[in-house]
């Protein structure tokens, strides 16, 4: 996708995930083709070739998928860690670049302990599918 376009894009995009339930997200996905498909065709035909797999979330009741969202450990912490590192362009030294990424995972790692909005329903959700596995 071209820069100048990129923002429109993903916004469009976001309708798809972001849909209540996985018909609607068809919908939305056939929507987006319309605007899309012709210039950029080949995302299209991976949303449809993939859609099971890209849409294996909405399985789970919506409390579920907010967390299932929001929890890519490695994506969350590598873009909190570019946050604190982009102002700087180059380091003088390799142990330079070790304590600038030390002190950003130590500020990073302050918020890790921050509850979870709502975790007493989450927990709710997730004891009834896999009561099982889960116990108070």
């Amino acid at each position: 996708v071209v820069w100048k376009e990129k923002k429109e894009f993903t916004s469009d995009l976001k309708l798809v995930y972001n849909a209540p339930t996985k018909e609607a997200a068809k919908m939305e996905l056939d929507l987006f083709e319309q605007k899309w498909g012709s210039k950029y065709p080949y995302a299209i035909r991976s949303w449809r070739a993939n859609w099971d797999e890209l849409t294996s979330f909405y399985d789970f009741p919506l409390e579920i998928r907010k967390i299932i969202y929001t929890t890519n450990l490695i994506e969350n912490l590598n873009g909190k860690i570019r946050k604190y590192t982009k102002n700087k362009l180059s380091f003088p030294t390799d142990d330079a670049l070790k304590k600038s990424l030390y002190l950003s995972i130590s500020e990073i790692e302050k918020k890790w302990t921050m509850p979870i909005h709502n975790w007493g329903l989450i927990f709710n959700q997730f004891l009834l599918i896999f009561s099982e596995r889960l116990s108070r």
